[in-house]
């Protein structure tokens, strides 16, 4: 299997990244990929960056599957990182490369597709998504097989979907955020999102909270600096021991959430959907 990784970061971002979290958004895909496929073939290209290697529809084409990393680029700021990712998304539609994103990722291939973004004014949802429910379509969809009637998963956002592109289904949503996965069909493509992240482990979600705790008391979402960091220590916890009773029970949260087989069921319903057609 030969994967393409899209960092959507820009190279500042990817080394700020490295100094909290360890890897960029693309080196977490790539090592989530890597240990669910072993004998996979993984390639990161960040097309925000104005150097990035030129990749024609000829070369997309020659990958099993494309995965779209999270950013804290908006997709409606009309900046040149941010026009080139729409333009090499554009292309991987246009490749018939199926693609999947998580976060940035599917507000990427939304906007790709003519789709709308917006920020969630006065709204972030941080550390877990909770109560996302699949829709009438949702329910019969390969990329959300499994899933129970509602679950709770790994997010953190301030950005979200406001129209999806024609063409496109909507798959689930929640409370806080109407889209939060959906199947996209554009050009010559076929691309499954969502707005959480499946690829990333209990530990990095600490990392990214405790890096924008003050926004997340700003925004009224923690009364304090302290509790993010309580609720990053639980993280941790279950980090370290997924099945931590106690950090489960004080998060609200079960086995989707705290074990890597639930965190990563679309993302193992995506790769199963490529390894079927690719025979």
């Amino acid at each position: 299997m030969k994967f393409l990784v899209l960092e959507s970061e820009t190279a500042e971002e990817r080394e700020a990244r490295r100094q909290r979290a360890g890897k960029s958004s693309g080196e977490t895909y790539a090592a989530t990929l890597t240990g669910m496929v072993p004998a996979a073939e993984v390639t990161r290209i960040a097309p925000a960056d104005a150097d990035a290697p030129h990749m024609g529809l000829e070369d997309i084409a020659a990958f099993d599957a494309v995965f779209v990393t999270g950013s804290p680029l908006h997709v409606y700021d009309d900046k040149p990182e941010v026009r080139r990712q729409v333009a090499f998304m554009r292309a991987v539609f246009a490749s018939g490369v199926r693609s999947f994103g998580s976060c940035a990722g599917l507000q990427l291939a939304v906007f790709a597709a003519g789709g709308k973004v917006r920020a969630m004014t006065g709204r972030i949802e941080a550390a877990v998504a909770r109560g996302i429910t699949a829709t009438e379509a949702g329910r019969g969809h390969p990329l959300l097989a499994g899933r129970p009637g509602a679950w709770d998963a790994a997010a953190i956002h301030t950005d979200e979907v406001e129209q999806l592109p024609d063409g496109a289904v909507l798959l689930a949503g929640n409370g806080v955020t109407r889209v939060q996965a959906a199947e996209i069909r554009h050009d010559r493509g076929v691309f499954w999102g969502v707005q959480y992240h499946p690829e990333l482990a209990p530990g990095e979600i600490a990392v990214a909270i405790r890096h924008q705790a003050d926004s997340l008391v700003e925004s009224g979402l923690a009364t304090d600096v302290e509790a993010v960091e309580r609720r990053a220590a639980l993280l941790d916890r279950l980090q370290h021991d997924p099945a931590d009773s106690a950090a489960r029970w004080e998060l609200g949260i079960d086995g989707e959430f705290a074990e890597e087989a639930g965190r990563r069921r679309e993302l193992a319903n995506f790769i199963a959907a490529v390894t079927q057609q690719r025979g």
